[in-house]
């Protein structure tokens, strides 16, 4: 699968090396099934890679711990490149678990700061947005996230259902005084949830029931 994206023959051994090159292969499909961009692809490959040779030197070909991923994200001195290597790394944990060793959860300031990265790089590598595009719908994802923890606490992302999706909607429509906040409103949310579909969080494209067209909260309808 690898030589849909690559064809030089030194790039694709130095590829199928290192600690995960065995999963390589899988990795390229998965990829390719999800309808990535060839660049998009590639890009996240290369990543892969990188921490592959890395981990091989660290571990050789046993199970990578999770001290040896820390290591490696630590060596990045800026956060972009670092966020950037974290999604890609959550590619491979998705398609080749095995290959690493589960840790015991740890308390986290932010419980919903992974999953917002994540969704972050896809806006970027996969919608194509820029950063100035991407703030007001991360925060609008961001808004979502709160309002469910509030509303619903221990609530799962895969057991969200279309009335959680509405009331959410509603709640936020309330807040909002002009019709160009109320659109921008529903077209941050429906964005989320396409991405949780889209990212294996949830197997139904909730962004489905996210109202079209979007009236005056309260107000009677016909």
């Amino acid at each position: 699968m690898l030589e849909f994206y690559f064809s030089y023959r030194g790039v694709l051994k130095r590829l199928r090396n290192g600690a995960l090159g065995a999963e390589m292969d899988r990795i390229a499909g998965h990829f390719f099934s999800l309808g990535y961009k060839q660049t998009s692809a590639k890009l996240y490959l290369s990543r892969i890679a990188r921490f592959s040779h890395f981990a091989a030197a660290h571990c050789g070909s046993g199970p990578i711990g999770e001290a040896i991923v820390d290591c490696y994200l630590h060596s990045f001195t800026t956060d972009s490149p670092r966020i950037a290597a974290v999604s890609a790394l959550q590619h491979a944990r998705r398609v080749a678990p095995e290959r690493f060793i589960a840790s015991a959860p740890s308390v986290v300031d932010d419980p919903d700061a992974p999953l917002l990265s994540f969704f972050s790089d896809y806006l970027s590598r996969v919608r194509g947005l820029e950063p100035r595009s991407r703030d007001g719908i991360l925060l609008g994802a961001r808004r979502f996230l709160d309002w469910l923890r509030h509303r619903h606490p221990g609530q799962d992302l895969e057991t969200v259902t279309a009335e959680h999706v509405l009331a959410a909607v509603e709640y936020r429509l309330s807040l909002s005084a002009t019709s160009a906040t109320r659109t921008a409103a529903t077209s941050y949310i429906r964005t989320f949830l396409r991405f949780l579909h889209w990212a294996g969080h949830h197997e139904q494209d909730l962004a489905r029931v996210v109202p079209a067209h979007v009236g005056v909260p309260g107000r009677s309808r016909p």
